[in-house]
């Protein structure tokens, strides 16, 4: 027996699960690889090459020491940081099993669709704050998107409060590790500054000490060199990115909401106010992930299937109603429901009232016959248009006239087939 699976095992997102699915990553969690070894390599060359000669300068209390241990302590919680910020759910939205069933509606010629097909908007407004604001319908998610949620194409998942997918962190920026990836970003920009200053003021040492110009000091310390042109590069980008994030907390936006609106008048309804903003993302809880990724994953719920006029009941094998009377009831049925649908005109030759009145003479003769030794393939309790198309862009469901004849009519032949084979009276007299 096939062990059941388990949720983070029969993922439909591109992520990567580790160590059992507690930790999840985007599909470029290599990138964390480059990420650790620009952090690490530029720290322990620093605590090798420089932090170590700078002990000598502070002999009180030994406070030399402090310098090499306070670069290690906040490459720790750097690197903490941004594992954090990578290893957990942004904020991924489940996903439907099927489109939303209470958004359906039938097109009516007057309004200019076509009559029957199933077909629901692309777009809808909800309200927040008493303001209007329009949600869009996710086609591979099948859900409409919350407000500031949206689908992001390499994780393959709505997520909500979706600012933007980073690839130094291998996973989305969302809802529930902002914080993080905000904190990993800032302290990326402090621990630069601090190798920097560091490294300038050994430099300062060496001209003090008897190489009195910068490019002595400089080739007596190449390390020194190569730190300080790293950490100046650096900080244009981890001090850049900080301080735009700094803008966008403060006026509660999402990199995704300030490049996408940018050019809109509209106003910002989730701005609180400076400081209140800078709360939510700093001093709210966390709240907890919409997915249980070690549970065992249910059997997805079928879409729900057509509804052919009435329902038929499941009867057990060899019931007091024959196989063959199913098939030319529920092939009837598919003839009345086609035409009350106003489809197509089906055209379908069963011959005339002595044939059809004959016809069921022999069905109710040949009951036990037919149930016993003829092979007649049996008619399930829902019957399934297998011919339709669920269309993504337009959100439509066709189901086609021809379908729905050429069902009927299948079932009707195939009961009459077995009706002749059963009695071969009933063809000889025809």
């Amino acid at each position: 027996m096939a062990r059941p699976q388990r949720v983070y095992e029969a993922w439909k997102g591109n992520n990567k699960f580790f160590f059992g699915g507690r930790l999840i990553f985007g599909p470029d969690a290599k990138s964390l690889i480059l990420s650790v070894s620009l952090i690490v390599i530029p720290v322990l060359v620093f605590c090798g090459f420089v932090a170590r000669h700078l002990r000598h300068h502070f002999p009180d209390y030994n406070a030399g020491y402090a310098i090499p241990a306070v670069a290690v302590v906040f490459m720790i919680y750097v690197l903490v940081l941004l594992l954090v910020t990578s290893a957990q759910d942004p904020g991924i939205v489940p996903r439907a099993a099927h489109p939303p069933e209470e958004e359906f509606s039938y097109g009516n010629a007057l309004s200019g669709g076509t009559p029957g097909r199933l077909q629901f908007p692309r777009v809808k407004e909800v309200m927040v704050k008493g303001m209007p604001v329009k949600v869009k319908y996710c086609d591979t998610c099948m859900i409409y998107r919350p407000p500031r949620c949206s689908h992001c194409s390499i994780c393959n998942n709505c997520v909500e409060r979706f600012d933007h997918h980073c690839p130094w962190v291998g996973q989305c920026i969302g809802q529930r590790n902002y914080r993080y990836f905000f904190m990993f970003v800032s302290s990326s920009t402090l621990l630069c500054i601090y190798v920097f200053a560091m490294s300038a003021l050994y430099i300062k040492f060496l001209m003090d000490e008897g190489y009195p110009t910068v490019w002595k000091a400089f080739k007596h310390s190449p390390a020194s060199l190569g730190l300080l042109i790293y950490c100046f590069i650096a900080l244009w980008f981890v001090g850049g990115l900080t301080g735009f994030h700094l803008y966008l907390i403060s006026t509660n936006q999402t990199t995704y909401e300030n490049f996408r609106y940018r050019s809109d008048s509209r106003p910002n309804i989730y701005s609180q106010g400076c400081l209140n903003n800078f709360l939510e993302v700093f001093c709210s809880k966390t709240k907890p992930s919409k997915h249980k990724f070690r549970a065992y994953a249910q059997e997805e719920v079928r879409p729900p299937t057509v509804s052919f006029g009435r329902d038929v009941e499941d009867e057990p094998v060899g019931g007091p109603r024959s196989k063959v009377e199913d098939d030319l009831e529920i092939g009837s049925d598919l003839l009345k429901i086609s035409q009350r649908r106003n489809y197509e005109d089906v055209n379908v030759e069963v011959g005339g009232p002595h044939r059809l009145s004959s016809e069921m003479e022999g069905i109710a003769n040949a009951k036990l016959v037919a149930c016993s030794e003829s092979q007649i393939p049996a008619v399930g309790s829902d019957v399934r248009v297998r011919h339709s198309s669920w269309d993504r862009r337009s959100g439509n469901w066709d189901m086609s006239s021809d379908v729905l004849t050429r069902s009927a009519s299948d079932v009707i032949e195939r009961s009459v087939f077995a009706t002749e084979a059963a009695h071969p009276s009933l063809a000889e007299t025809h």
